[in-house]
C-alpha cells in the first residue's frame, strides 16, 4: 500500500502541519516530516477535515440505474469530500431484507470510492403496514443500524412505536421522513402566499411538525433513538430544541438546499422562467424565515448534521411539467460548498464546527467507528483537503452523477475539494476522481 505525506495542511483550519499516512492510518503529524518512498501531496493553504459522512443518499441501485448507480454516486460523493454515505432504502426491490442490503453493501465495496452503508426499510415495501426484517438486516454483513422509509412517513403511531422499540435491541435508529400524509395530499410546494399566487397546492409546515412532535414523544416514552430526516421549518427546529432540553434521544439533519434556497425559486423572476421542476423537492423549499431558523439550529447544534438527500433523477422524470415531475435534487458534490457559503463565510460555523456537523455527528448517529475520527496519530486516514479560496460555477454536465438535476446550476459557490482519502488511499487527487 502506498504511503502519503501531506505537506502544509491546516487541520480544522489551525496551524499548517505535515500529515504522514502509512498503512491506512495517520502515522505522524508535525513540522517538516519526511518519509522515504511516500508520495507527497502539496497542501499549502488547504483545510484538512475528517472525511465527510452523509446520512442521506439515494444511490438508486438496484432498480433505477438509469438515474444513478452505486459506482457513479460513490464517485460524486468522493468528489464532494465524503468517505461514507448511507444509501437509502427506496430502491427496486426495496432494501427491506438482508439480501438486498448486502447487495448494496457489496456494490459499494466493489466501487471502493466511499464506504457505502445501506439503510434498511422500516416497513415491508415502504408500505407502512408491517415491520421489515429489521433484526436480519442488523445481523447481515451490511450491519445496518439506520432504518428509514424515506420518501414515505411511518404515519401509523403504533407501528412507529414498535419500530423504535425493536431497534433498541441492537442500538439502531429510526430515521423518519416527517410528513403527515393526510395534510399533503396533492401538495406541490410550500403552503403560503406564493403557492396561492402560483396556483399550486400547498404543503403546510404543520405536516412536518406534527409528526416530529409525535415521534419525539414516542422516542421519549420507549427510550429509543430517533433521527429526523431533512428538517425544513422553523417550527421543527423549535420542537427539536424542546425535545433535546428534555433529554430525548433525538437527532436531526438539514439538507444543503434547505440552507440556501427558498420557495421563491419556483416563481418566475428576471431572466428565469417559473415552475422549473429542478426546484421541486420533498419536503419543499420553504421561506426566508425558515432558512434563518435552520441555519441558527445548525449553528447551535439543535440540528446535528447536514444530510444531502442526494436524489438523482433521469431526464424524463425532471424535464416535464411541474405537477408530473418527481421531487428531488442532486447534492453530494456541492454540499460542502453550500455549507461554506451559508455557515462558514457568515461566521456561523468554524471549520471545527463543519467537521462536527458533516463528519463527527453523522458518524456517531450511524455508529460508524472508523469515520468522524480526530485528525491525530493512530486514527484512520479518512480525510478531505479543501481549498476554501476557490470559487467556481456549477455546471451540471460536469458532475459525476448520471443525472443532471442540480438546483445549483449556474451558481458561483465557494470551496473546492482537492483530495479525499479513504482508509489511507486517495479517491480524489487534484480535484479528480482516482477510479
Amino acid at each position: 500500500m502506498t504511503n502519503y505525506l501531506i505537506k502544509g495542511a491546516k487541520p480544522l483550519g489551525g496551524d499548517a502541519v505535515d500529515i504522514l499516512i502509512e498503512d491506512g492510518r495517520i502515522a505522524a503529524i508535525g513540522d517538516s516530516l519526511s518519509a522515504t518512498g511516500a508520495e507527497v501531496v502539496e497542501a499549502a493553504g488547504l483545510i484538512a477535515l475528517p472525511g465527510l459522512v452523509d446520512l442521506h443518499t439515494h444511490l438508486r441501485e438496484p432498480g433505477r440505474e438509469d438515474a444513478e448507480t452505486v459506482e457513479t454516486g460513490s464517485r460524486a460523493a468522493a468528489l464532494g469530500g465524503f468517505t461514507a454515505v448511507h444509501a437509502m432504502a427506496n430502491t427496486d426491490p426495496v432494501a427491506d431484507t438482508a439480501g438486498v442490503v448486502e447487495q448494496v453493501w457489496r456494490l459499494g465495496q466493489e466501487a471502493g470510492l466511499v464506504d457505502v452503508v445501506p439503510v434498511g426499510a422500516v416497513t415491508v415495501g415502504l408500505k407502512g403496514e408491517r415491520l421489515a426484517e429489521l433484526g436480519a438486516m442488523a445481523d447481515s454483513a451490511a450491519r445496518v443500524r439506520v432504518f428509514s422509509d424515506d420518501g414515505h412517513c411511518v404515519s401509523d403511531p403504533a407501528l412507529m412505536r414498535r419500530a423504535l422499540e425493536y431497534v433498541k435491541a441492537f442500538d439502531g435508529v429510526v430515521a423518519q421522513h416527517a410528513e403527515e400524509p393526510r395534510l399533503t395530499v396533492g401538495a406541490q410546494m410550500h403552503e403560503g402566499d406564493r403557492s396561492a399566487k402560483l396556483g399550486l397546492t400547498g404543503w403546510p409546515a404543520a405536516a412536518e411538525e406534527a409528526i416530529i412532535a409525535r415521534d419525539v414523544l414516542l422516542a421519549e416514552h420507549v427510550g429509543a433513538r430517533l433521527h429526523v430526516c431533512h428538517v425544513s421549518t422553523a417550527g421543527s427546529v423549535e420542537i427539536l430544541r424542546w425535545a433535546k432540553s428534555r433529554g430525548v434521544q433525538v437527532t436531526a439533519e438539514v439538507t444543503p438546499h434547505h440552507l440556501l434556497l427558498t420557495d421563491a425559486c419556483v416563481e418566475a423572476r428576471e431572466g428565469v422562467g417559473g415552475y422549473d421542476p429542478v426546484f421541486k423537492v420533498n419536503p419543499p423549499l420553504r421561506t426566508d424565515a425558515d432558512i434563518e431558523a435552520l441555519r441558527a439550529g445548525l449553528a447551535d447544534g439543535t440540528i446535528d448534521a447536514v444530510g444531502t438527500d442526494h436524489a438523482p433523477h433521469a431526464v424524463e422524470d425532471k424535464e416535464s411539467e411541474w405537477a408530473s415531475a418527481r421531487p428531488g435534487m442532486l447534492g453530494l458534490e456541492q454540499a460542502l460548498s453550500v455549507v461554506i457559503e451559508t455557515m462558514v463565510e457568515p461566521g456561523r460555523l468554524d471549520w471545527a464546527g463543519v467537521a462536527d456537523r458533516m463528519s463527527v455527528r453523522p458518524a456517531q448517529i450511524g455508529r460508524l467507528a472508523e469515520h468522524g475520527r480526530p485528525i491525530a496519530p493512530g486514527e484512520p486516514a479518512n480525510l478531505v483537503l479543501v481549498d476554501p479560496a476557490v470559487r467556481s460555477t456549477v455546471d451540471p454536465a460536469a458532475l459525476a452523477s448520471r443525472s443532471r438535476n442540480s438546483p445549483y446550476a449556474g451558481r458561483d459557490l465557494p470551496g473546492r475539494v482537492v483530495a479525499t482519502f479513504l482508509h489511507g488511499a486517495p479517491t480524489v487527487l487534484d480535484g479528480k476522481a482516482q477510479k
